[in-house]
């Protein structure tokens, strides 16, 4: 299963959205705060940190390959590499 925990505001997080789009991917989507950092879910942003360890979006976790990551062009390099 993919997650990505983003912020719909986020053009970071457009990117990755995009591409998944692109992949015909099924995912997850967690939305703990905005691009601006105002926090508009407090489990998924306590979430976030705790298995990302940072307050950084967009984060993807790929349960299936036991992969999480942060950084849109790597996200969307990792998507392709694996997905395409």
């Amino acid at each position: 299963m993919l997650e990505l925990y983003q912020a719909e505001d986020c053009p970071y997080s457009q990117n990755v959205r995009q591409a998944m789009q692109d992949l015909g991917l099924s995912y997850v989507v967690h939305n703990p705060r905005s691009h601006e950092g105002d926090v508009n879910n407090e489990q998924a942003q306590s979430e976030l940190e705790a298995v990302g360890g940072d307050d950084q979006i967009p984060f993807l976790v790929d349960t299936r390959r036991e992969v999480s990551m942060y950084e849109s062009d790597d996200i969307v390099d990792y998507l392709r590499e694996h997905y395409d």
